[in-house]
């Protein structure tokens, strides 16, 4: 069984959320290092974003993008919110394997 992941990273001073959609986290975390400071036209180039904050699990690609477009639309202040739910101190995680 596949899993899909729906994930929020920041730069090192979580001054900015990129929130995501990938069947490999781990593999994805490291094209967002690779793309730092390199590939100034996507968001997670420009802003640095590759410390993952929080992520959830699906089965399910078509959940997980409808899920990825419902935190997209949420307030700074919902996603800070959603994220010390779990991660209270804004700590970057290890992706799971």
């Amino acid at each position: 069984m596949k899993s899909y992941y729906v994930y929020i990273c920041s730069n090192v001073n979580a001054d900015v959320l990129y929130i995501g959609v990938t069947n490999s986290l781990k593999r994805r975390l490291q094209e967002h290092y690779s793309n730092a400071n390199t590939l100034k036209n996507s968001f997670a180039g420009k802003y640095n974003c590759f410390h993952l904050l929080y992520y959830e699990t699906y089965s399910s690609i078509k959940v997980a993008i409808a899920r990825e477009k419902e935190l997209k639309g949420w307030s700074r202040k919902k996603k800070n919110a959603l994220i010390r739910g779990v991660n209270p101190k804004f700590e970057f995680r290890v992706p799971p394997n």
